[in-house]
């Protein structure tokens, strides 16, 4: 499974960008989110709003996990200090917690890497 992070859907909303990948993805059943990233989306602007996030609410969701457990990721994956934010944090748990789930993002990371999947392995 994908977990496309905002940056993909931002830059798909906003230009078309990644559209073909997420469509390959959705067709195969490989693509996931969360309501969290839902509901950064929603502090957005979307085309055709309601029909995008009722979209966006019927992909597969991933199960959510404990702030005690994202805290307990930081720490044993030394995450301090690294520059990354709880909602990077949180996803990373997620995938560390939903076996075969990658992350992607449109973003460099803090380390310079190209995705977040690195440390969700």
């Amino acid at each position: 499974m994908i977990l496309a992070d905002t940056s993909v859907w931002i830059a798909m909303f906003r230009t078309g960008a990644y559209k073909a990948e997420l469509n390959k993805l959705i067709e195969n059943d490989q693509l996931c989110i969360h309501p969290f990233l839902v509901a950064e989306l929603a502090l957005g602007s979307l085309p055709d709003r309601t029909k995008t996030l009722a979209f966006l609410d019927r992909l597969i969701q991933l199960h959510p996990v404990q702030s005690a457990d994202v805290r307990h990721m930081i720490e044993a994956r030394s995450l301090a200090s690294t520059g990354i934010g709880l909602s990077d944090a949180y996803l990373v748990a997620l995938c560390l917690a939903t076996p075969g789930t990658q992350i992607w993002t449109a973003m460099g990371n803090w380390d310079g890497s190209p995705n977040l999947s690195a440390f969700a392995n």
